[in-house]
């Protein structure tokens, strides 16, 4: 899908594969108009004007089209492009009338579009032009290509000035603003590049010399050559005026947005997650999460604002994660066999490696760290080895080289990979779950086996310590969850009802209940004393990897293959106050219920019964209304007295009430008033008024009693008929 670029955001319009362009209301999230983009293919590239109110759209057969959005029409139709349009951009002078465009010939080409034709072809790139830039005054034009050079174009005599090797993209600078800082010392045109570097420069068109190289505070370790994989690599460029600001785009779908003139980092956003495989609340009041991806980056998201630090130091991909006690520390280990510790500023939020450790084979697949004051590691391999890790007690500062972490005992565990590792809540023993069907428990102390955990029939995926009974919790590839004693390593309950691979587990509401998710996507709630699923959350469509609770136990985060990560909140207390104040509410009700009808104050008590929608209490209203002095006359003046939605609550249990030979008298009394005062124009207006009526006809139709027929005055028509109680009710229901 691609978006329409906006200079005052306002519009946003959308290309989809179903040939479908759609205008959006963003502020409201929803689509206010939706038109066929005529194009015979998707459409590959968009832009608009400077004024928003014309839009380009390039499509893959070759075709530029643009439409007028205020009026809502295509105006021009744009043929002889060879390819795919992967690059469409307007003069930034609105009133030359220009488009530029880029097609698969690698040219640039100039359309004029009072005429419609294209006035120039722009030669000199060898690969796809990936970028336009236009100066201040629009008699200049730089572009980059994927062949690594940037060129700069006369606009005026139309040909090329200079073609300088930067092997990235490109935005001119403002002419307007001071960037000495940036080494721009002369008037002369200036321009950024980002590429596959993953750093800014800042070029002289002139000369073609680079004045200013951008110093990355951190990067992964890489080998010398980078190539457009690398994940610092720099996909786009964007100039952002308004706020002084540039985006770029990264090879993996971050957004980083660089605050001039100093081109420091200012935000990062996430734009695409790929798998979701670990992910930890992070700080004391929980304000972020870690999340480990399908990648070796790991990303620190603010849950407040959403915005993201992304964490260099891992070469592979990072598999597992866990938190210290504090939660302003955090591990992680992955598939280069190496595990990090890093620690987070709590007042800055700002996150750095402060130790790591190598020994392992193999990928370290999971980690664990301690729940106590003294801080080590224990992490499980592919290797079937466990390593338990001291961390020292002095960490480096920021800027300062890692530690090294060191080895305090190395255990060959299972016979499979080990899957997970596990830490008891008083950092006596280690529990581990593999890949071959069984669950161990060792002493932290010499690594001794204390006991073997045998039942499962696949491979197990996550085991978890009770954080309040002296039980295991194993998830297992069978689909189920198992509870064992720590004494008797014994089966003590099992939970069934994923229908795959249950992948993690975590102890929730103070240790009394579970919640499991699994490879079907689903995420399930148990309560262990009645070994019973409470409920059932499908909020993902892919396997759930990630699953963590909050150190105040009201949150939960889950992440799945589907790249999205849920945080679902604990109400239960909430839902508890609610329903005490309602049900103290409803108490109250009855009893000045109860109140109005001694008082004979029969309208405010009927009023009440039917906001408590308790059709029981609405007849004992009506039953005390009948049985009064002037029963008839006070049950037809207080029905009249209704409001039209209290009229048809009254009708809907009337349906109920005629059901019943102790109640359809009373039903039968409350129909005779409503048929005789009310038209059939009066009845259409009620909600539901013709499934009432029918079900009101075959008890009524059969009626013997003397009561039932008697006769009834009937306004229809502007006519006064007379009929009998079941007569008026068919009468009413064909006219529906």
């Amino acid at each position: 899908m691609l978006l329409g670029k906006v200079l005052i955001v306002l519009i946003l319009v959308t290309a989809s594969r179903a040939l479908l362009l759609k205008q959006w209301d963003w502020k409201q999230e929803k689509c206010t108009r939706s038109w066929r983009a005529i194009h015979n293919v998707p459409v590959a590239s968009m832009t608009f004007d400077s004024t928003s109110t014309l839009l380009a759209t390039g499509g893959c057969d070759g075709t530029i089209k643009l439409w007028d959005i205020v009026k809502q029409y295509c105006t021009h139709n744009l043929k002889g492009s060879s390819g795919v349009v992967h690059l469409v951009e307007f003069h930034p002078d609105i009133s030359l009338l220009q488009l530029f465009s880029s097609s698969l010939d690698c040219a640039i080409r100039i359309w004029d579009l009072r005429t419609s034709k294209c006035i120039c072809v722009l030669e000199s790139h060898y690969s796809a032009v990936t970028s336009l830039a236009f100066s201040p005054d629009g008699h200049t034009l730089i572009s980059s290509g994927r062949d690594k050079i940037c060129t700069v174009w006369d606009l005026v005599q139309r040909k090329e000035k200079r073609t300088v090797p930067v092997y990235e993209g490109v935005v001119i600078l403002s002419a307007n603003e001071d960037y000495s800082q940036l080494g721009v010392k002369s008037k002369d045109l200036h321009f950024i590049t980002a590429g596959s570097k993953g750093v800014l420069r800042v070029w002289e068109s002139s000369t073609a010399r680079c004045v200013f190289t951008q110093t990355l505070p951190s990067a992964p370790v890489s080998s010398p050559e980078q190539t457009d994989g690398d994940p610092l690599s720099l996909v786009y460029c964007l100039p952002l005026p308004l706020s002084n600001r540039l985006a770029t785009i990264t090879a993996e779908h971050n957004i980083l947005l660089y605050q001039l003139p100093l081109l420091s980092v200012q935000q990062q956003f996430v734009g695409y997650s790929d798998d979701i495989l670990d992910v930890r609340f992070l700080g004391k009041e929980d304000t972020h999460i870690v999340v480990a991806t399908n990648s070796s980056q790991l990303k620190v998201f603010e849950l407040a604002t959403s915005s993201c630090q992304i964490l260099y130091g891992h070469t592979d991909t990072v598999l597992s994660l866990d938190v210290f006690r504090k939660l302003s520390m955090f591990a992680s280990c992955a598939k280069d066999k190496s595990l990090r510790v890093w620690r987070m500023d709590p007042e800055t939020g700002h996150v750095h490696c402060v130790a790591q450790g190598h020994g392992h084979s193999n990928a370290v697949g999971s980690i664990s760290c301690s729940r106590l004051k003294k801080a080590f590691l224990a992490s499980g391999s592919q290797d079937c080895t466990i390593k338990v890790w001291d961390l020292p007690d002095d960490l480096p500062a920021v800027g300062e080289e890692p530690a090294q972490l060191v080895t305090r005992i190395t255990e060959k565990a299972h016979d499979k990979d080990v899957n997970s590792v596990a830490i008891s809540p008083n950092d006596k023993v280690l529990a581990s779950g593999s890949q071959d069907r069984t669950a161990k428990l060792w002493s932290l102390t010499d690594m001794s086996l204390l006991g073997v955990f045998r039942g499962h029939r696949r491979g197990i995926w996550c085991v978890q310590f009770s954080p309040v009974d002296q039980v295991l919790a194993t998830a297992s590839a069978d689909g189920s969850v198992k509870l064992w004693g720590l004494h008797d390593f014994s089966c003590l309950k099992t939970f069934e009802g994923h229908d795959a691979s249950v992948l993690k587990i975590i102890f929730v509401s103070r240790g009394t209940q579970l919640v499991s998710g699994g490879s079907d996507g689903l995420v399930k709630l148990w309560t262990i004393k009645t070994n019973e699923c409470v409920k059932t959350f499908d909020a993902h469509q892919d396997k759930v990897w990630a699953l963590h609770g909050s150190s105040k136990d009201d949150l939960m985060v889950t992440g799945s293959a589907d790249s999205n990560i849920a945080i679902w909140k604990d109400i239960s207390e909430e839902e508890l106050v609610e329903l005490q104040a309602k049900q103290e509410d409803q108490i109250l009700k009855k009893q000045e219920l109860s109140n109005l009808l001694h008082e004979k104050k029969y309208l405010k008590a009927l009023g009440i019964a039917i906001s408590l929608d308790q059709p029981h209490t609405v007849l004992k209203v009506i039953k005390e209304i009948r049985q009064d002095e002037e029963g008839p006359q006070q049950l037809e003046k207080t029905l009249l007295r209704l409001r039209q939605d209290q009229k048809e609550s009254v009708l809907r249990y009337c349906a109920v009430w005629n059901t019943n030979a102790r109640s359809c008298l009373d039903a039968q009394a409350v129909l005779q008033v409503l048929l005789t005062h009310l038209s059939p124009d009066d009845l259409l207006q009620f909600q539901g008024a013709r499934t009432h009526l029918e079900g009101l006809i075959p008890y009524t139709g059969q009626c013997l009693i003397t009561f039932f027929h008697c006769p009834v005055k009937f306004h229809f028509g502007g006519f006064n008929l007379t009929a009998t109680l079941p007569t008026c009710i068919v009468i009413i229901k064909l006219l529906i």
